[in-house]
This record gives C-alpha cells, sequence and structure tokens, in this order.
C-alpha cells in the first residue's frame, strides 16, 4: 500500500490587491523555503523565481497556478487576482508609503504602466527611496519593510 505525504506548510494570509511577488516571498519566508523549493513542492519547477520578478511571459497557465494553490490551500481566482490585469512596468519597482503604512505590503497596481500617483493619497509613487536614492528591491525580498541600503521605514517615505 502507498501513502502519498503531502507536504505541510504554514498558511500565509491573501491581502486586497497584493502582488504575486510579494505574497510568494511572504510564504517562502514563512515555510523557510528557497523559490526553487517552493516550486518543486507545487510541481511547477523554476517558475516561481520568474514570477517574483514580474516575468510573467509565458504568461502564469492555470495548471501552474492550481498546482500552487493545491499546496498553499487557495483557489485558482485567488491566485489569479494577484496578477496584473494592465500592462505594467517590470522596474523600477514602485511604491506609496502611506499605503504602506496603512497595511505592509506591495500592490499589483503601482505596477501598472498607467498609474504615477496612488489613487488613495494623491502622492507620487516612489520608485527609489527618497532619503538615499537606492532603487526598491522586488517585493518579494521586503521582508523588513525598509530601504536595504538606509534602513529608513517605507511607510515614513511619502512621494
Amino acid at each position: 500500500m502507498t501513502t502519498e505525504l503531502r507536504p505541510w506548510l504554514f498558511p500565509v494570509e491573501l491581502w486586497e490587491g497584493e502582488s504575486l511577488s510579494h505574497f510568494l516571498g511572504r510564504v517562502r519566508r514563512r515555510n523557510h523555503l528557497s523559490c526553487s523549493a517552493l516550486g518543486e513542492l507545487a510541481g511547477i519547477g523554476g517558475v516561481i523565481s520568474r514570477w517574483e520578478k514580474f516575468r510573467h511571459n509565458p504568461y502564469p497557465s492555470d495548471k501552474e497556478l492550481t498546482a500552487l494553490g493545491e499546496l498553499l490551500g487557495l483557489e485558482l481566482g485567488q491566485l489569479k487576482a494577484m496578477l496584473p490585469t494592465e500592462p505594467m512596468k517590470l522596474e523600477p519597482i514602485r511604491l506609496c508609503g502611506a499605503c504602506y503604512g496603512d497595511a505592509p505590503y506591495h500592490r499589483m497596481k503601482w505596477q501598472y504602466k498607467s498609474r504615477w500617483k496612488c489613487e488613495r493619497h494623491n502622492l507620487k509613487l516612489l520608485s527609489k527611496c527618497p532619503h538615499c536614492g537606492a532603487r526598491f528591491k522586488i517585493p518579494s525580498l521586503w521582508e523588513f519593510g525598509k530601504c536595504d541600503r538606509c534602513g529608513i521605514s517605507f511607510s515614513a517615505m511619502e512621494g
């Protein structure tokens, strides 16, 4: 008799409008996994690393997202909601410091080409630290919510 063991992972709550990059980083840190390990557990190979960098070409397939969802206990629609719905900028990574202060996560809409300011706070989206000028790392690496060079918190940054 063969019994398949399913991996057990700590759950990570989805946040409204969160980018897939940021979410995957939180999942990996919570469960002490590398990109390749998460992809291997889901049976989808190395796509996790590409997705964290907003490289959605080829676009994530329903099959890949379903496999990831089964591993993480999420529905296909929940994962699709974290993907871009309009043309986006891969770089630079952008943020609204006021939004980040309200809830510390990267919003997918901040990367859209059509956006240059936060609709909620009417502030310009930042593409680099206003204190030291360092560009922001990809959201999957935002572990501490601050500039990696000078240490100022994202929530203290305003456009």
